[in-house]
């Protein structure tokens, strides 16, 4: 199956084109043909605010942002040990990852989750379920709005305790050997409350929970994780997959003084770009020097009728080919995490994990992390809530938080621009969705 996508971009002097990219569902045949690791920049930045500060202007310092706990947690066995290692896993237990399973344990061993070390225990567990965040030994708090977890079925947790071990070794997939789980806790997986207290809702239809919540095990199995060899996909993205280290490298040797992420799970549109562009332009005046954006596709699980990522990586890179964005100051990587569709709840964390790459802005629109509801005609979130509950979160405090200017086609001026709401009849809005519904 052969997918188009043709997205009409804009110049800074507002003459329009076109910009196609093909893909096929066959990677083998993609003609896509990713650059190197390093390809394009990022955007992070580590003040707090509850709007743009366009009024009241930041005290500029150039430094990143730091991670939560301090450091970043780093969980892949060096080379040098590696070999006793997967002899140690090869005579252990073993527990099968789905792919949505080897999502979550790239995630944690990079450091996306820091200072989270590995599967939830049942107490990090409960805390993230129900106070969405992590208490550390020190006392301070750190934000985990989303449950990071393993399942398993009866037989596999009879085999486990039968075998009277503390650790299990984690098999892929495709049979690999990924990592061992040691000091494990087992614990009851209650699937209505997790729902619950994570969505809001129990309602049919959610597509994380149909994919793996309700298919998966009545039990949970937490523990600390030493991942054997760092995950690869070999679907010719892997170069795009910057781990928080490399990129907080990357962001150092561009001599960067502020860092602001933008996460999208669609095509780059006009609006997109307009308020990229204007971000940066503002970043300037308030006195930085060098600011990157970090864009920062989502490449986990997504729902069926979201674009494929490799199309929109194609996409990603052919609007920095065409100048729409400058590849000297913009990070084009994969964030690894899946989608949960879990509104402000899971914004939450889709903002803790740019602190970890090191950004100290993260710009966020209508809706974030949102859906349809799935049931009813209506939103499943009040569209305006992601980007306040960002505003209070705790855990949060040192990140600035940039509300997504709402932009639209003017059709007076016939370019995009900045919704002026004195004359809503003269502007047509563009969706992130809209795109990908024309796929």
């Amino acid at each position: 199956m052969s997918l188009t996508i043709t997205i009409r971009l804009q110049h800074a002097n507002n003459f329009l084109y076109t910009s196609t990219v093909h893909a096929t569902s066959t990677i083998r045949k993609r003609r896509f043909h990713p650059k190197p690791i390093y390809y394009t920049p990022l955007v992070i930045s580590n003040r707090k605010t509850k709007s743009w500060p366009s009024e009241s202007p930041l005290m500029v310092k150039s430094c990143l942002i730091e991670a939560d706990g301090g450091s970043l947690v780093d969980l892949v066995v060096p080379e040098t040990k590696r070999a006793s290692k997967i002899a140690e896993a090869e005579a252990l237990p073993q527990v099968r990852l789905t792919r949505i399973d080897l999502e979550w344990v790239q995630v944690i061993c990079e450091g996306w989750a820091s200072p989270l070390k590995g599967f939830m225990k049942e107490g990090e567990y409960l805390q993230s379920l129900h106070f969405n965040c992590l208490r550390m030994e020190d006392g301070r708090f750190v934000n985990m709005s989303l449950p990071i977890v393993l399942a398993i079925d009866e037989e596999v947790k009879d085999r486990i305790i039968g075998a009277s071990t503390t650790s299990v070794a984690l098999l892929g997939p495709h049979d690999d050997l990924v990592a061992i789980l040691s000091s494990i806790e087992i614990y009851k997986h209650n699937k209505e409350e997790r729902i619950a207290r994570t969505w809001g809702t129990t309602a049919p239809g959610l597509p994380y929970v149909e994919e793996v919540i309700t298919t998966a095990g009545n039990w949970l199995i937490g523990g600390d994780l030493e991942v054997l060899k760092p995950i690869k996909y070999n679907d010719g993205l892997d170069n795009y997959r910057l781990s928080p280290k490399q990129l907080r490298d990357e962001f150092d040797r561009r001599q960067a003084d502020a860092v602001f992420a933008f996460q999208l799970r669609n095509p780059v549109h006009n609006g997109h770009a307009l308020l990229m562009n204007d971000t940066r332009t503002r970043l300037l005046e308030m006195g930085y020097k060098n600011p990157i954006l970090l864009l920062h596709p989502l490449g986990g699980f997504t729902k069926a009728d979201d674009v494929p990522l490799d199309v929109r990586m194609e996409q990603h890179s052919k609007v920095l080919e065409d100048g729409v964005l400058d590849p000297e100051t913009t990070i084009v990587s994969i964030f690894p995490s899946p989608m949960h569709y879990a509104g402000p709840t899971e914004v939450q964390w889709h903002a803790k994990a740019r602190i970890n790459a090191g950004a100290n802005f993260y710009i966020v629109g209508r809706d974030p992390a949102g859906m349809g509801h799935p049931t009813d005609k209506r939103d499943l979130y009040d569209p305006d809530h992601g980007k306040k509950v960002l505003s209070m979160a705790p855990g949060l405090e040192k990140l600035n938080i940039l509300p997504f200017k709402v932009a639209a086609y003017d059709t007076v001026a016939k370019k995009m621009a900045f919704f002026d709401p004195s004359r809503a009849k003269d502007f047509l809005f563009i969706s992130g969705t809209k795109p990908s519904k024309q796929v």
